[in-house]
């Protein structure tokens, strides 16, 4: 039977089936989440996880070289880093380079970061106050980007998504699957609380589309705002609480079975 015209109940099975193959320690073996899986502090964590995925596209290898590289520039305490860099130890960061995120956009990140910390709460408050303000991902990812470019950073702009022009933001959407998600299969981490798993959006990249299509689960051809919305609405018909879930399932078929 062709998988796409597959009814549904025979769909969800199938993806079930998939969740429970792929959403296991295991995965962590090969994911760049693995990089904020080395540290035990909250703040660590959520920071080493940003920018991790900030960085999250191309070569998986090459994403978790470069991120290792990375948490080693910050003495692998991101946290304490950011908070107390010095101006030399800052224009250190620009040998820093992950094909077109440089040295100067890195700057630009632990600048905005500090921010974060000294004078909104931290990461965690940026997105929950945004997600709040809506009760949708859509507001927490537009309040994050606004108060993350509230003191300039023109050139940087390129490696945050805006969901107000229509971005996918699939690193974003995948780092707040990290975050809060539960920690029950080992996988992600379920740190923040204030953001619902239900209220999460799909991670959508060439891989999920792909597959989403594939399955008749995506008709939109861009991989943009509106596709992430209409992917994910189908997937909260198979789990309303859990929806991106079958995020493991979507990326494991495309990545690791060429579906």
């Amino acid at each position: 039977m062709i998988i796409s015209a597959m009814k549904r109940d025979d769909l969800k099975e199938f993806l079930d089936e998939k969740v429970q193959e792929f959403n296991r320690p295991e995965f962590i073996e090969t994911d760049p989440i693995q990089v904020a899986r080395l540290f035990s502090e909250k703040e660590n964590i959520e920071i080493a996880g940003f920018l991790t995925a900030t960085i999250s596209w191309g070569n998986r290898a090459a994403i978790i070289k470069n991120a290792l590289r990375l948490m080693e520039m910050l003495d692998h305490q991101p946290h304490d880093f950011i908070m107390n860099v010095s101006p030399f130890e800052l224009q250190n960061l620009q040998k820093f380079v992950h094909r077109t995120f440089n040295g100067h956009d890195l700057i630009h990140f632990i600048e905005s970061l500090k921010n974060i910390y000294q004078n909104h709460g931290g990461l965690e408050s940026v997105f929950e106050t945004g997600f709040q303000k809506s009760a949708t991902v859509y507001g927490a990812l537009e309040h994050f980007f606004n108060v993350f470019f509230e003191n300039g950073g023109e050139r940087t702009r390129k490696h945050v998504s805006s969901v107000s022009k229509g971005a996918s933001a699939k690193r974003l959407n995948m780092y707040l699957r990290w975050m809060c998600r539960d920690n029950k299969s080992g996988v992600d981490f379920g740190l923040w609380k204030g953001i619902p798993p239900s209220a999460l959006m799909l991670p959508l990249d060439v891989h999920t589309g792909n597959v989403g299509r594939k399955l008749g689960l995506l008709q939109r051809k861009s991989n943009d705002w509106k596709a992430v919305e209409e992917i994910t609405a189908n997937l909260r018909t198979f789990d309303p609480e859990d929806p991106i879930k079958y995020d493991f399932a979507l990326f494991g078929l495309g990545v690791f079975e060429k579906f």
